[in-house]
């Protein structure tokens, strides 16, 4: 797994990464949106490591009372129960980054269960690089808002870039990587870089 410039969150304080989710939750607005596969998703792997109580505490950082898969929820409560689960998990994953971005590969494998992702699968035709350049796609079909867009700079080489995304970069880190992996790809490479609090860039690489 590649080094990222998002590993410099490893050595933030919590004060330091308190204050980036607030600037995130300052930047949404009331219809900004994501489905609640994700919040779902983030749930499980919060169960599976901590337990109900681990779940019940991350589902009032989000402040409703449940989440349905199909239905959409303020990217705010999504923000919240996110961080819940990445403090949770941090310790066991080894850092808050490393938890970030098995929430990202979590958030993959149960997008690509989804109708939308069977959808994504077979209009990729089992090709890497067709599967990455539909991507864009996948995410409008979790969320409403923020434009991605994708910039070849070879046959196995590109740039993702990421405008007005509130995911933290090692989230998305985290669904790209299981994205390529899950093709089969070999050597994969995701190198991350912020660019603003809402804007990011997204090296990635495989053979």
């Amino acid at each position: 797994m590649s080094m990222s410039t998002c590993e410099v969150e490893v050595d933030r304080d919590a004060q330091d990464l308190r204050e980036d989710l607030e600037q995130r939750l300052v930047l949404a607005a009331p219809t900004d949106t994501v489905r609640g596969t994700f919040f779902l998703g983030a749930l499980e792997a919060v169960r599976a490591l901590e337990g109900e109580d681990g779940v019940r505490s991350c589902v009032e950082a989000g402040g409703e009372p449940r989440f349905v898969e199909f239905f959409n929820y303020p990217v705010g409560a999504w923000l919240q129960v996110n961080e819940a689960a990445a403090r949770l998990l941090e310790r066991r994953c080894g850092s808050w980054v490393e938890a970030q971005r098995q929430l990202g590969r979590r958030a993959t494998a149960d997008m690509l269960k989804s109708a939308a992702g069977k959808a994504l699968l077979l209009l990729s035709k089992g090709e890497t690089r067709r599967l990455l350049a539909n991507m864009p796609s996948a995410y409008r079909a979790a969320v409403n808002f923020g434009e991605r867009t994708v910039q070849w700079e070879g046959p196995t080489r590109g740039r993702v870039i990421m405008r007005r995304d509130f995911m933290p970069c090692a989230w998305h880190e985290g669904v790209l990587l299981a994205v390529l992996e899950g093709m089969k790809a070999r050597a994969v490479q995701v190198s991350s870089s912020r660019l603003a609090v809402l804007d990011s860039e997204y090296l990635v690489s495989w053979e």
